[in-house]
């Protein structure tokens, strides 16, 4: 395993090995699965005689003449529509409040009470009511409006009113619309002739208001068309029935038949085996196009597409193993496959996209490992149960934050899988005994334990093999009471303050582009770690306004600052913190200049090399570590401003982006132009929140 590990990250640059690893991974499960593709067929040529007499082995349904079946019900079932009958009242009481809406505005700007301007506030007013009749209104429309005289507008209420409650008592479906509304027109226009300006705003008021009355209930509908299709018996051709006699005519039919019960040679010797082929190739293109979708290096979307793979292949062997020995029990033992095992194990390891499509191609396999006869294409009871075992094991993940261990997790995944089991005993139409149930029950909620106890047993393999930081890991690291983090909170509160401050900016950029905002997160707690060693020479640390940098030449003073990424790097080595922290330590300044010692000397010395005050990188290998380096530097030069307002910070945060390009430093990490532009927005977006306006409170009312 170690070589494999190692073969596939040297050639983690060359062109293919995306395709080269899913082939692979496809290769490995194709051979696995040719254990549980059966043959038991007879040679039978079509329009030939038979050679011998062939009875069904098992009842089989046959999908053809049900399916005909239930749809010749379902085409009989007519649309069901229901009538609105809250419809007229709703409608007219809304252009009650349109209309009365424009006579309070009329009414507060003739007594000069409305402190906005009468045409934005009657738009304000009626854009409560309804946005769409707002967008069709024009100013100069709204202006009329307010012209009007108030018993113009109440006229046109009472009338109005009244066509809309009559017209809405009648049922309309949506090809009426238009003539219902034209009609409705006429007749207000022909009881009331306003100015014709006038008129063409009432007749917007009316288009909006004529809704509906008749809908179709999709639901009914497709109730009573469900009702028809189960009051449909299946068509079965049952065990023990003839399906040919010795020297019969083998007929289309005959054949068809003798397809469909799998007794044919050629259907399972061709067809299956290219069917798994098939089947296969679709389990791994799914996750081969999801890693071109997923945002990462790539070297780190190899180790995650090698990661579902191998775990796809241990499942595989679980399940394989389990279905040798389920002929020997009165129970099906597929309820007893950790339906979480590959979500949980994936979704810790990887990525949630990934985990999600690695579990909906699990649960192919499954389905199809665990079918009860080779005729079935997937076993779809233990296929869903494997898929929605595994949903809960994220969605438990999701919803605890990482607050809850493995086990806890399973034992979510355990309850789900009983009210699956549950559900799926009281629906099925085979007998129920007790002894019965209650085996279902407890293969279900072992199930759900040992999923946790496979992810827990499995992961520290999976990190140390492939280096990978989970996500459980990163929760465990992000813990405020780390000895670390504690000795960064009590030894440099200040360091402790700015690395939370870049944390949130880190964050929310890295998620706006798809990168690893919780690895960012993380990785940003700890950044500065190297500050311990010397706290008050860094200033968010000083107190008291002494600055040691004062009397010091600015070439120590350079290296006292440039030393805190190693130190941070030393220190986080020693306490076992995992490599990828360590990179961002190393990393997050890049070779950036300490400009400030660098003119300090330059001014006292005049002569002095810009390469003795750099730091000593190396330049951002990764996305989140080129996020975090920005963070990093506009976090502290945004604090170092006076009265910090949104166009200074765009103005910082741009300088910053465009000063770390032209000094190369994201030369060697993979992103983009358009990556940088969005996460300068995220920044400029998240700093807008921390520093934003407040209200100046007159004097005394501070007293």
């Amino acid at each position: 395993m170690t070589r494999l590990v190692n073969f596939l990250k040297t050639m983690h640059d060359k062109k293919g090995i995306y395709a080269g690893i899913s082939l692979l991974g496809g290769i490995l499960l194709f051979f696995m699965l040719t254990f549980v593709t059966n043959e038991n067929t007879y040679t039978i040529e079509r329009f030939q005689l038979s050679p011998e007499t062939i009875r069904s082995t098992k009842t089989v349904e046959d999908p053809l003449k049900t399916e005909q079946d239930r749809i010749a019900a379902s085409e009989a079932v007519d649309p069901v529509y229901v009538f609105q009958e809250e419809a007229s009242d709703n409608q007219a009481a809304w252009v009650s409040s349109v209309f009365e809406t424009i006579v309070v505005v009329k009414d507060e700007a003739l007594s000069e009470e409305g402190q906005i301007e009468p045409t934005q506030r009657i738009r304000q007013e009626l854009e409560t009511l309804s946005p769409e009749l707002t967008a069709q209104l024009t100013d100069d429309e709204l202006t009329i409006l307010l012209n009007q005289p108030a018993s113009t507008i109440r006229t046109a209420d009472e009338v109005v009113t009244a066509e809309i409650a009559d017209v809405l008592n009648e049922p309309i479906r949506s090809s009426q619309l238009s003539n219902v509304r034209d009609q409705t027109t006429d007749r207000v226009n022909e009881r009331l002739p306003f100015p014709t300006n006038f008129e063409q705003i009432v007749e917007k008021i009316i288009a909006v208001a004529i809704i509906e009355t008749e809908l179709l209930d999709q639901e009914l509908t497709d109730q009573r068309i469900g009702q028809a299709i189960a009051a449909i018996e299946p068509t079965r051709i049952l065990q023990g029935q003839l399906l040919v006699q010795e020297g019969q005519y083998v007929d289309r039919e005959i054949y068809r038949q003798l397809e469909l019960t799998g007794m044919l040679e050629d259907s399972i010797q061709y067809k299956a085996y290219v069917g798994l082929a098939v089947l296969i190739l679709l389990t791994v293109s799914m996750l081969y196009s999801a890693i071109h979708l997923t945002e990462g290096s790539r070297k780190t979307r190899m180790t995650w597409l090698t990661v579902s793979l191998l775990v796809l292949v241990v499942s595989s062997l679980l399940m394989l193993l389990t279905s040798l020995i389920d002929d020997n029990f009165t129970i099906s033992l597929a309820f007893l496959y950790p339906t979480a095992f590959v979500a949980m194990t994936v979704y810790l390891l990887t990525t949630e996209r990934m985990a999600y499509i690695t579990l909906i191609a699990n649960a192919f396999l499954t389905g199809y490992i665990f079918r009860e006869d080779f005729t079935s294409f997937l076993q779809t009871d233990v296929a869903l149960y494997s898929l929605v075992g595994g949903l809960s094991g994220i969605f438990a993940f999701k919803f605890f934050s990482g607050r809850a261990p493995i086990m806890k997790t399973s034992g979510i995944v355990a309850l789900v899988n009983v009210l699956f089991m549950v559900a799926y005993l009281l629906l099925s139409t085979s007998s129920l005994t007790m002894n019965y149930a209650l085996l279902s029950i407890g293969l279900a909620l072992l199930s759900g334990l040992i999923s946790g106890a496979f992810t827990f047993g499995t992961l520290p393999f999976f990190e140390s093999a492939f280096g990978i930081l989970s996500t459980m890991k990163l929760f465990e690291l992000a813990n405020p009471g780390h000895p670390l983090l504690k000795k960064l909170l009590m030894e440099t509160p200040g360091t402790y303050h700015h690395s939370v401050m870049v944390a949130n900016l880190s964050e929310a950029a890295c998620e706006s582009i798809g990168a690893n905002g919780l690895f960012a997160r993380v990785a940003c707690y700890y950044h500065d770690i190297g500050k311990t060693r010397r706290p008050g020479f860094f200033i968010e640390n000083q107190t008291n306004g002494y600055n040691p940098h004062d009397h010091l030449p600015p070439e120590t003073s350079a290296s006292i600052i440039r030393d805190h990424t190693t130190d941070g790097a030393a220190i986080l080595l020693q306490n076992r913190i995992p490599r990828a922290i360590v990179d961002i330590a190393l990393q997050h300044h890049g070779t950036t200049c300490i400009k400030y010692f660098y003119h300090k000397a330059k001014k006292e010395e005049g002569n002095c090399e810009e390469a003795d005050f750099r730091y000593n990188g190396p330049k951002p290998q990764s996305k989140e570590a080129a996020i975090i380096s920005v963070a990093d530097s506009v976090e502290a030069a945004v604090r170092s401003m006076k009265q910090p307002d949104s166009t200074k910070i765009k103005e910082l945060v741009s300088a910053i982006i465009k000063d770390r390009l032209n000094d190369g430093q994201f030369d060697e990490c993979d992103i983009s132009m358009k990556d940088l532009q969005i996460v300068k927005e995220s920044i400029c977006t998240t700093l807008k929140g921390f520093y934003h306006e407040r209200i100046q409170y007159p004097e005394e009312d501070k007293k």
